[in-house]
């Protein structure tokens, strides 16, 4: 396996570059290079770089969507090399995302969702402006392990509230776990509506939804 392109693999995520990463992707697939270890020894050398670079505040939330992006384009590339070698990346859980009901802010919670993906999770997102009932059908429907629920104004937050109630009342909260963000969303908040778990950014968020699949 070409060290060199490897490294490339990693360097495109550093730098986002989305069609850097996806031609090291189809060179890859042109060498016959297995998809999966250009996943987990390319790109995702480079999405744990750009992680710990963000948590350290080295590096911005434009460069992290950015990074999201790149890896976007290197896993459209792989995917269906995957499903004819009849391989797929080990899932570490089912995750069902939205922003709640009443609000549209979409881009925290794409990221989220990219970054979620690129950690090795099946990610179903639901959107902007759903209701609790389609997140819980949705929910029901995959056997989320976890749901994570997206506000970002002050005036949708109880929206988080009334979805774990409803799950609650279903029972389903003894299977799938919630975690909760956005911006006016904190862990006290988090904490009151009996959240399993909250995280301020994209990159805190795979760390708790890894946790709670390891809890």
């Amino acid at each position: 396996m070409s060290e060199a392109l490897l490294n490339a693999m990693a360097q495109s995520i550093v730098d986002g570059d989305s069609d850097a990463a996806a031609n090291a992707a189809r060179q890859a697939v042109e060498a016959g290079m297995d998809p999966l270890e250009a996943i987990t020894k390319g790109y995702m050398a480079g999405v744990n770089e750009v992680g710990d670079s963000y948590a350290c505040g080295n590096v911005f939330l434009p460069e992290l969507v950015m990074a999201g992006e790149a890896m976007k384009a290197a896993i459209a590339v792989l995917e269906p090399e995957l499903k004819k070698r009849g391989t797929s990346r080990e899932t570490l859980g089912k995750v069902v995302l939205a922003t709640v009901e009443g609000d549209i802010h979409e881009i925290g919670k794409s990221l989220v969702g990219t970054m979620l993906t690129a950690a090795g999770f099946e990610v179903y997102d639901l959107g902007v402006n759903v209701p609790a009932e389609t997140i819980i059908a949705k929910a029901e429907e995959v056997g989320a392990d976890i749901v994570g629920l997206s506000a970002l104004l002050t005036t949708t937050m109880i929206r988080q509230k009334e979805v774990i109630e409803a799950m609650d009342r279903k029972g389903l909260r003894k299977r799938t776990r919630v975690i909760v963000g956005g911006a006016p969303v904190t862990r006290d908040w988090a904490q009151r509506i009996e959240a399993d778990g909250y995280s301020e950014d994209a990159v805190g968020a795979v760390g708790v939804a890894r946790a709670l699949m390891n809890g």
